[in-house]
């Protein structure tokens, strides 16, 4: 996945200024794919250039509302129906456990501890954003929600995953 294409897919809902979609990106999009203020108007200038976004209305404060194109629909639907490609994972934490016979078993699992306090911490912050979307309706709050679902369970599993390997230690 691509900002360009989280943009698409969030203006295939309905027209958005540059403000407008930065919040919603905050309370959706960014628990998969974060993005920052700078890169989000960058990849809506070039989406303007591509001919894949519209502005379909300017306001005060140079403030302006985008609309997906044809063109720009076209391109989002292709590239939900290819092949996903499987990206490298990098993760600081197994490079570490790499080499935890270089630290103590006190060490290594405090650093599994931590690990599963951020994941439960992360567990609880998804719940609690699964609770306020209960009574939201719409296709990106549903498909949201499926999404939601994965991080919840991928929380869980870091969880126990660091509770074991601390086991496995010394």
């Amino acid at each position: 996945m691509s900002l360009r294409h989280a943009l698409l897919g969030l203006l295939a809902d309905r027209p958005a200024s540059g403000y407008d979609l930065l919040k919603l990106f905050d309370t959706s999009l960014a628990h998969v794919w974060p993005a920052t203020q700078s890169q989000l108007y960058g990849e809506l200038n070039r989406l303007a250039e591509a001919g894949l976004v519209d502005v379909s209305a300017e306001g005060p404060r140079r403030r302006k509302e985008y609309t997906v194109t044809e063109e720009g629909l076209k391109e989002l639907r292709a590239w939900l129906v290819a092949p996903t490609q499987q990206q490298p994972q990098r993760s600081e934490l197994l490079l570490r456990v790499f080499f935890f016979d270089l630290a103590t078993d006190e060490q290594a699992r405090a650093v599994l501890a931590e690990r599963e306090q951020r994941a439960t911490a992360y567990h609880e912050r998804l719940m609690e954003l699964r609770t306020a979307l209960e009574d939201e309706e719409g296709p990106l709050t549903s498909n949201g929600l499926i999404a939601l679902e994965y991080g919840l369970r991928r929380a869980e599993m870091e969880r126990e995953w660091a509770r074991w390997a601390a086991e496995r230690l010394g």
